[in-house]
This record gives C-alpha cells, sequence and structure tokens, in this order.
C-alpha cells in the first residue's frame, strides 16, 4: 500500500473520529438538557402561569414530541446555527457567549503563559536534582498549588495584595471610572484599549488581570511542573543520555538538547489540556474576581435554570476540547516526524 493511500486512510479515520465524537458530544449535551431537573417551560412562564399557558409554551418548544424526534430538531438547530434565547438576559445564547468568551480566553491564556512557564522549567530543575532538597521544595511547592481552594486563595489574595497592599486591581477587568470609554471591537479589553489608543485603560486592564491569571496559573502550574518532571525523570534514565555524556556533553546540553526535546510531545498534550481546563474550569475565580466570562456566565444560567444557555455552554466546552486535542495532534506532527 502506498504512502499516500495510507495517509488518505489516517485522514479519513480522524475525520470519522472526530464526527462520532461530535455525535457523542450533542447525544450527551441534548440528554443532560432534558435530565436536568430544571423545568424550561416554569423558567419561561413563572410559578403563577396557568395550566393552559403552561401546556401551550410546552408545545411551542417540542417537549410533547417523542425524544428521538426532538433529537433530531436539535441537531437541525445546531448545525443552523440556532442555540435559542437565552431566558435570563432575552438574546440569543450564542451571542451572549460570543460576548462573555473574550475575557475567559484573555485570563485563561494569561494564566497558562504563566503555568507553562513556570511548570515546565521548575520540572526540569526537580527532575534534575532528584530527591535532593530543590526537588523535595519543588514538589512542596506544587503540592500547595495543586491542594489549595482557588476560592480560598483569591480571597486570600484580594485582602493582602489590593485591600492591604494595593499593589493590584480589585474585582472585574477594569476601574469603574473606564467602563464604556473602550468601544468593543474585539471583546479583548487589552487589545480594543490599545487600539483605542486608550494607555490608561490599557494599565487599568493589566492592572486587574495579573492577581486572577497569576493563582489561575500557579494552580495550573503545580499539575504542569508534576507532569514536567515524570516525564524528564523517564528520559534522564535512559542509556542515551548517560551515551551523550561519556561523549563529553555538559549537563545542560544532555538535558535541555537531548532529554527535554523527546519529551515535547507529552508537554504539547499537557499544556494544551491545562489551557482548556482553564476555559472551562475559571468559574470559581471569575465569582471571587467577579470577573465577566464564560465561567461566570454558566453559573448564573444554572441557578436560574436556562437550559439553553446551559446547553450551549456544555456543547462548546467539549468542542474546545476536541479542538485542542487536534491541535495537539498537529503539533506532534511538527515536533516529532515519526508521527507524520
Amino acid at each position: 500500500m502506498s504512502h499516500r493511500r495510507i495517509r488518505f486512510y489516517g485522514a479519513a479515520g480522524q475525520v470519522g473520529t472526530i464526527a462520532v465524537t461530535l455525535l457523542g458530544l450533542l447525544l450527551l449535551t441534548f440528554f443532560i438538557g432534558r435530565l436536568m431537573p430544571a423545568d424550561p417551560v416554569r423558567a419561561i412562564v413563572g410559578e403563577d402561569a396557568t395550566r393552559e399557558t403552561y401546556e401551550q409554551v410546552y408545545r411551542s418548544l417540542g417537549l410533547d414530541r417523542p425524544l428521538w424526534e426532538q433529537f433530531f430538531y436539535y441537531l437541525g438547530d445546531v448545525f443552523t446555527g440556532n442555540f435559542g434565547t437565552s431566558i435570563r438576559t432575552g438574546r440569543p445564547v450564542i451571542q451572549d457567549i460570543l460576548h462573555v468568551m473574550p475575557a475567559t480566553i484573555e485570563l485563561a491564556t494569561f494564566a497558562i503563559l504563566i503555568g507553562a512557564g513556570l511548570g515546565v522549567p521548575l520540572g526540569v530543575f526537580a527532575a534534575v536534582n532528584k530527591d535532593r532538597w530543590p526537588d523535595h521544595v519543588v514538589r512542596v511547592f506544587s503540592l500547595f498549588g495543586h491542594s489549595m481552594p482557588i476560592f480560598w486563595t483569591g480571597m486570600i489574595a484580594l485582602i493582602v495584595f489590593y485591600a492591604h497592599l494595593g499593589l493590584v486591581g480589585g474585582s472585574g477587568r477594569m476601574d469603574q471610572f473606564y467602563i464604556g470609554l473602550v468601544e468593543e471591537r474585539t471583546g479583548f479589553l487589552l487589545i480594543d484599549s490599545l487600539i483605542a489608543g486608550e494607555m490608561d485603560v490599557f494599565w487599568s486592564a493589566v492592572n486587574h488581570i495579573i492577581l486572577p491569571a497569576a493563582l489561575l496559573g500557579y494552580s495550573s502550574s503545580a499539575y504542569i511542573t508534576r507532569m514536567t518532571r515524570s516525564f524528564m525523570l523517564d528520559q534522564l534514565g535512559q542509556e542515551y543520555v548517560t551515551t551523550a555524556r561519556v561523549k563529553g556533553l555538559s549537563r545542560n546540553q544532555t538535558i535541555w538538547q537531548h532529554a527535554f526535546i523527546n519529551i515535547r510531545v507529552q508537554l504539547v498534550t499537557i499544556i494544551a489540556l491545562a489551557y482548556g481546563s482553564l476555559l472551562e474550569g475559571a468559574v470559581l475565580i471569575e465569582t471571587v474576581f467577579a470577573w465577566p466570562g464564560f465561567g461566570q456566565y454558566l453559573t448564573n444560567n444554572l441557578i436560574t435554570g436556562d437550559m439553553n444557555a446551559v446547553m450551549t455552554c456544555v456543547l462548546i466546552v467539549g468542542v474546545i476540547f476536541i479542538g485542542l486535542n487536534l491541535l495537539s495532534d498537529v503539533l506532534y506532527r511538527i515536533f516529532d516526524p515519526r508521527t507524520r
């Protein structure tokens, strides 16, 4: 069989896997919406609505149809970009999500840069100094980051660094004085303020994002550090490392030019998954810092029983992880020619 045909079947298999995964995700999302204890009809008509009004809305939502028929209607709506209207805001759900998502992406991107920038070097440093005091210090540092509740560290950090020391901004994405001064073009406040030339707004946004991003970055760095240490220990125990030292390569050359290169593919997956977790799991830190992002939007809609919004959020989280896995596959092929 030719290499071209092998690549074709490989690509076809990958497309098929993605299609099956998406279908499974859509099924899961649909049944979550149907099995949730919240009553979508009651959320629309209110507790004091008459039985006739309730039945009318129940039929208008298609809830009187068989489940299989409801699912096919749901598929049709998803593929045409119709995710329904939010009961809480009265706007299309996709419009709400496009409005809040940039805030979470901005926060998660800063956090993963901190997490990876801190976690990878610390993991390598701990592995190189295995079972010595630097290794123990790094492991304790990671243990604290992994085990401390993020909402608790968030509140303590606000009290110390904002309320007492005044080193950073408080809740929200910027000071109240600057709200409405910058036109929302991309939704990313840092970019929009630079485009508008409003440097005061830009530095206010930087001042507000530092603390929540640092806390999320520290939390994700704990996971990245532990995994990097584990990967490096495995590589440092290989024979090629000993051979490289025997040939006269320095310690740093052996570590960074040989051992570290062989864990890049694994690190890509770890960092991508950590980034996905930050995008969908920053609920607590967004709540503590009143950050108007995706996590807070999902939480508010869960509380009010807005199932259109909840189902769409769950679907988007799944699509994010599928997309990150695809990105990981692409980066695999760049970093490791053997996977091409």
